[in-house]
């Protein structure tokens, strides 16, 4: 299987290559050259599949066995997923009034993103340990992003990572998650800005190909395509355990919510979609709505701010996977997806051609939900269920309110849960509802906590390179040290 960049302009890569790269050297983004193309058959045998069968499937097609034969896969696997709370790894609790709820969260730190960078890490560790090789991660969060890959890379030899989060963006506890970890090979800077501004640094290292060469520099965000292809199984997952009848001809269709801000699980949802899955995806975002106008009108337009919402980890102007889609959806089409791109980089303002606005809006329904709108469905779902829901997970439960209360018939209908209300204790009090704290939540307030500031004042681009700057030095001389 060979990877292109989105925009046409670098060179293909194995899976190896789109793994350890950031964005490709144009700028773009890694995508499979070709989509498998799943028939009945194969969609019947993946349906009695459990979760981690599935993502070794998937993995399966898109890795290949002359990189990672079949039996090693399956062990990085299941090692991936030894550590999640649920046996399971990701359950569908079906709630009243057709309300299915896909937990995401029961990974170590309690949202959706274990389930793609334990893979990711087990992946990279594989490879780092046959070409003796060492890695140094970039990750620009929101929220989740960075403590989920700190948990999954911290305390490994061949990896240093250093996280960039958006200082007083995030809720206490994702901050605690990531600066209570004190591993050498973790760095964690608190920047003044927000998750969109904190980006640019990440990005503008990224473009110096002979530097992130020198320092084997990769990122964990979505942008990489191994998170991609593990989150593809959330939607192979919900249909399998949504769907009626398997039986039926046509295939019957499954709606999937995917409350969004990057839109990585958007994108992958795409991907599964034109794989041959028959989902209705539905784009669920709060009042950061660049991707809600993109699927309604075409405009894929920065707003003046970003606007602070209790869907924090969702507050998000620049959503980045929309590339993949974008060039997905106008078929490949390398020179529209970089025509676009650049424009938007440039003007920070895209209009779609209509032809790929109207097969947008055929591949994805969107909705935009205000913070009042998130306070009462957390209300309602507790009131109905008691059943605590985070607020990015209230993002998607509220469209499911307003299509049930008008009364719309729909195909059967999942919506995703990123995460567990136990992250975010402010929204569930701002519901009038009470917290539910884990004993590993509580005990992070005790713990000693290590974050370098990066001020407004500093060149964040050249703080960044010194930071990388000092790890490579620090790894030559451990190197040496070890060749001696």
């Amino acid at each position: 299987m060979w990877y292109v960049s989105t925009r046409g302009m670098a060179t293909r890569v194995n899976f190896e290559g789109a793994l350890f790269s950031g964005y490709a050297p144009d700028g773009g983004l890694f995508m499979p050259e070709e989509l498998p193309q799943l028939g009945r058959e194969t969609l019947n045998q993946w349906s009695m599949l459990s979760y981690p069968s599935l993502v070794k499937e998937l993995c399966a097609l898109f890795i290949g066995p002359e990189l990672i034969p079949r039996d090693d896969l399956n062990d990085l696997i299941h090692r991936a997923f030894s550590r999640f709370r649920h046996k399971e790894v990701v359950h569908l609790s079906r709630l009243r009034n057709g309300l299915n709820m896909l937990e995401l969260w029961h990974g170590i730190t309690y949202a959706f993103k274990d389930l793609s960078l334990c893979c990711t890490a087990q992946f990279l560790q594989y490879f780092l340990e046959k070409r003796e090789k060492h890695v140094t991660v970039v990750v620009g969060t929101s929220g989740d992003t960075g403590s989920a890959a700190i948990e999954s890379v911290h305390g490994t030899k061949n990896v240093d990572i250093i996280v960039l989060l958006p200082k007083g963006h995030c809720t206490k506890i994702q901050e605690l998650q990531m600066t209570t970890v004190l591993k050498d090979n973790v760095h964690v800077f608190g920047v003044e800005g927000n998750s969109d501004e904190l980006d640019e640094p990440i990005k503008a290292v990224f473009a110096d190909e002979a530097f992130v060469k020198k320092h084997n520099l990769m990122s964990l965000n979505s942008i990489n395509w191994s998170r991609v292809l593990v989150q593809m199984a959330h939607h192979f997952f919900a249909y399998f355990r949504c769907v009626p009848s398997l039986d039926m001809h046509p295939l019957p269709t499954v709606e999937v919510v995917v409350p969004t801000g990057a839109a990585g699980n958007l994108a992958a949802g795409c991907i599964a979609q034109k794989m041959g899955l028959p989902i209705c995806l539905v784009a669920a975002v709060n009042r950061n709505d660049i991707i809600h106008r993109t699927v309604q009108r075409g405009d894929f337009s920065l707003s003046e701010t970003v606007k602070p919402t209790l869907a924090s980890a969702m507050d998000i102007q620049v959503p980045y996977n929309m590339e993949r889609i974008f060039w997905l959806l106008s078929d490949s089409d390398s020179q529209v997806t970089r025509a676009l791109m650049e424009q938007f980089e440039r003007t920070q303002s895209v209009s779609l051609p209509k032809e790929l606005q109207s097969k947008l809006s055929a591949a994805v329904m969107s909705e935009s939900v205000s913070d009042e709108a998130i306070i009462r469905t957390m209300g309602r779902c507790w009131e109905e269920n008691q059943y605590l829901l985070c607020p990015h997970s209230a993002v998607a439960v509220s469209y499911h309110y307003q299509q049930m209360d008008r009364q719309q018939p729909s195909p059967p209908r999942c919506c995703l849960a990123p995460a567990s209300a136990a992250k975010f204790p402010e929204a569930v009090l701002a519901a009038g509802l009470t917290p539910e704290t884990p004993v590993e939540i509580a005990a992070l307030e005790k713990k000693e906590t290590r974050c370098t500031p990066m001020r407004k004042s500093d060149d964040w681009t050249l703080v960044l390179r010194n930071t990388i700057e000092d790890i490579g030095q620090q790894w030559s001389c451990h190197f040496l040290n070890v060749s001696e």
